[in-house]
Formats: C-alpha cells, sequence, structure tokens
C-alpha cells in the first residue's frame, strides 16, 4: 500500500480575481451599451423636438385689373385656343417632375419624394374642383407641416390682409356667388426645381400659371344691377393664376409627406382692385369692367400689416375673342 500514490487528487489553489470568460463577457456588455448611447446620439432620423421649427407662411396676392371689358365666348375651347395658354397642358399634366438627382445630403428617392409631395400639393390646392368652389380644404391641409397648421387653421377662421392669413395665399378658390368653373379642363404651365438649402433641409420652388374658364354661377335669377354683361350672360371668359410657391423639407417632413409652405406670390386676374381678394378670389367675367377706386389703403404707423397691392392685366394676356 505504501508503494502507490493516494486516491484523493489534490486541487490547484484558487486564483483571486475575475475569470477570464467573465472578463469577456464584462468587455461585451460594454461595448453593446456604449454602441447604443453613440447610435442614439448619432441617429439619421432626429425626433421632431430635434428639428427646427417650420417657419410662418409669408404671402403676397396681387390682384390683376384688366384695361377694358373683359372678352367671353360661349365656347371655352376658342378661349383657350385664341390666347396664350393655346399650347398648355391640361390638369396635372402641366405640372411635370424634373429628373430627381441626388444632393450632398439627400438621396434620388428623397428629393423625388419632396417634388411629389409638391405636385401633390399644387394639384389639391389650384386643381381640385371642391376647393376653387370654395369647399373643403382638408386635402390640402394634410399635405403641410404641423408646426404650419394654426396658421392656416386661422387664416381661413379669420381671413387677413396681413400677408400671413389670406386663405388665398394658400389655394386658388373662387367666390362661388361670383363664378364657377365652366371647363373642368383647366390650362397649367410651370416649372419645379429642387435644391439643398442645408445639410438637413431640401428646398423645393414651383412656379406656375393657372387658366380657367369661368362663368356665372347657375343660380337661376337674373344678372345683378349694373351688369354690363347681361347680354352675355352665359358666356366664359379666362381668368389667370400666377403662384410662385417655395418649400422647404426637413428629414421628417420628406418620410411623413408632407411640406413647409415658406413663401406664396400670387398674381391673378382679371380682378378688381377695389375689391378684397385675400378669402376669396372675385373674378371679373365676359363684360365686365373693373369697379373704380384703388387697393385698400395702407397705414405706415401699423407695423403688423401689409402693403395692398394692385397691378394693371396686360390686354395681350387676354384671348382674341
Amino acid at each position: 500500500m505504501a508503494d502507490h500514490a493516494p486516491a484523493v487528487r489534490r486541487r490547484p489553489p484558487l486564483r483571486r480575481g475575475l475569470s477570464r470568460q467573465a472578463l469577456i463577457l464584462v468587455v461585451l456588455v460594454a461595448v453593446a451599451f456604449g454602441t447604443a448611447i453613440y447610435m442614439g446620439v448619432r441617429h439619421p432620423y432626429q425626433t421632431p423636438a430635434a428639428q427646427k421649427p417650420a417657419e410662418a407662411l409669408r404671402m403676397t396676392v396681387i390682384p390683376l385689373a384688366p384695361q377694358s371689358a373683359v372678352p367671353g365666348a360661349a365656347d371655352p375651347e376658342k378661349l383657350y385656343a385664341n390666347s396664350p395658354a393655346a399650347d398648355f397642358r391640361i390638369g396635372a399634366e402641366g405640372i411635370t417632375l424634373p429628373a430627381a438627382r441626388r444632393t450632398a445630403h439627400f438621396s434620388d428617392s428623397q428629393v423625388m419624394s419632396a417634388l411629389t409631395t409638391v405636385k401633390d400639393y399644387i394639384v389639391k390646392s389650384a386643381l381640385d374642383p371642391t376647393v376653387l368652389g370654395g369647399g373643403e380644404v382638408r386635402g390640402v391641409r394634410v399635405l403641410l407641416d404641423p408646426d404650419q397648421l394654426t396658421q392656416f387653421d386661422q387664416s381661413f377662421e379669420h381671413p387677413a390682409v396681413d400677408g400671413r392669413h389670406a386663405p388665398t395665399g394658400w389655394l386658388v378658390r373662387f367666390d362661388p356667388s361670383r363664378a364657377e368653373l365652366a371647363d373642368r379642363k383647366i390650362r397649367v404651365q410651370g416649372t419645379l426645381q429642387a435644391a439643398e438649402a442645408d445639410s438637413s433641409t431640401l428646398e423645393v420652388t414651383a412656379d406656375h400659371t393657372f387658366v380657367y374658364a369661368l362663368r356665372p354661377p347657375d343660380t337661376g335669377g337674373g344678372a345683378t344691377a349694373g351688369d354690363k354683361a347681361e347680354a352675355a350672360k352665359t358666356e366664359a371668359s379666362l381668368f389667370t393664376v400666377r403662384r410662385e410657391l417655395h418649400f422647404r423639407f426637413d428629414r421628417d417632413d420628406l418620410r411623413l409627406h408632407q411640406a413647409q409652405l415658406i413663401v406664396s406670390y400670387v398674381q391673378a386676374g382679371p380682378l378688381s382692385c377695389a375689391e378684397d381678394s385675400a378669402n376669396h378670389l372675385r373674378p371679373l367675367l365676359a363684360g365686365q369692367t373693373p369697379k373704380t377706386g384703388g387697393p385698400a389703403g395702407t397705414n405706415p404707423y401699423a407695423t403688423d400689416s401689409a402693403t395692398a397691392l394692385c397691378g394693371s392685366l396686360s390686354a395681350n394676356a387676354q384671348p382674341r375673342a
């Protein structure tokens, strides 16, 4: 028995400190935690709180008064054929999209998203018969950045000629008691341009001319007193609107298919300078001439008011009826 090794094997002494496996586990947890923090800070889609608030829309609406009686014709097609809009496309086909080219910080798809959102806004705000007739505007509202909705709603609840709250700065709509569409084939021509403003902002500029064929509304009554178009009250006439719109997009806007409308410059006629064009456009129709008087007076002491403007509609812009 004395020649054999002991039956019990001796255990090696315990090592103090963490084992290699435990140390590796701690390192992995630390790396994962650090990566999560880094990605949270550098996430490409910033939270709404980190985005710049949308600017208030600045708008200018300029009525264009005709120099003589508005020409008219029973057939709107005849008016279009004898006007500068003869070669314009019809409806949304006239709002052509340019090639979407990536910028330094935005992809092709993001640029295209901005362009298509602007086209949708233009179609809803200038070609939708319901909107044009003074009806529901929700289709326009849902395309705006949420930061601008308060200003949009205030414009329709309390219209004002202050450069901020004119419904006709947001969209095109006619006074339904004065005019209605004589032809839904609205003529359109213009351009869209997209460019990067900075690393987090895309801008799109839209410049379009819209030509509408209008006639007096069918109310079942006769012409109003003083209307020189009594003999031609069923004739159509053309009404032209030139809109220059400037849109801005952050990454949230691109993702949510919405836009910030920051500048709206509108010229429209034939209109009378003496009438308010902030809430509705009140077109002069076939045979009518503008009322006497200029635009509303401007108070230079009122710093929060906008200057009332009016222009003269060139005879070359009218159809040869």
